[in-house]
């Protein structure tokens, strides 16, 4: 087709035509930011939701582990306190020789020598020898041992009270409690 129109009005054309390309390209840029914006927006949706997810993942595993870690020192305190009340059963059944032999040494009266002590564990028996000045001091002795609470069964052989002085005499008891006293 010929154009047969002024070069004037053929140059108002073509800047209309100009125009009406620019005007296209830019709703065509307008198109592509705002499909852009709308993409961006979507993939940050997406990345908050993702980042939500993995703080509640995160939480949770966090509460599992510190339910863990209580349980685990739970159990510890658990095996702790067992031992600790082993061992204080085993030390309540254990008894006290040092306890023993101040309530022996403290029923000796004046002139009463001990020689020899010997205890056995498994009876709570114990056997002492010794030597006594007199026969009231062995006398005495046997009374204070008669006294005392945590003896029992005190035996002291007849033929300890014939001789009258410079006595060497056994004499055998046990222990009333396992822990002695």
């Amino acid at each position: 087709m010929i154009n047969l129109l002024p070069q004037s009005e053929k140059n108002i054309l073509r800047i209309i035509e100009k125009e009406k390309i620019i005007l296209i390209l830019e709703i065509i840029l307008l198109f592509f930011f705002i499909c852009l914006i709308l993409i961006l927006f979507l993939i940050k949706i997406q990345v908050a939701g993702q980042v939500d997810a993995q703080k509640i993942i995160l939480e949770q595993e966090k509460k599992e582990f510190e339910s863990l870690g209580t349980k685990n020192i739970s159990a510890d305190i658990i095996s702790i306190n067992k031992k600790i009340s082993d061992l204080k059963s085993f030390y309540e059944k254990q008894f006290s020789m040092t306890e023993v032999l101040e309530k022996i040494s403290k029923t000796l009266p004046d002139g009463v020598y001990l020689n020899n002590f010997s205890y056995t564990n498994n009876d709570n028996q114990i056997i002492l020898s010794g030597f006594s000045k007199t026969q009231e001091g062995l006398l005495k002795f046997k009374q204070n041992l008669e006294q005392e609470k945590n003896f029992q069964g005190i035996f002291f052989p007849l033929s300890y009270w014939v001789e009258k002085k410079d006595i060497n005499f056994n004499v055998n008891f046990k222990l009333k409690n396992e822990k002695g006293i």
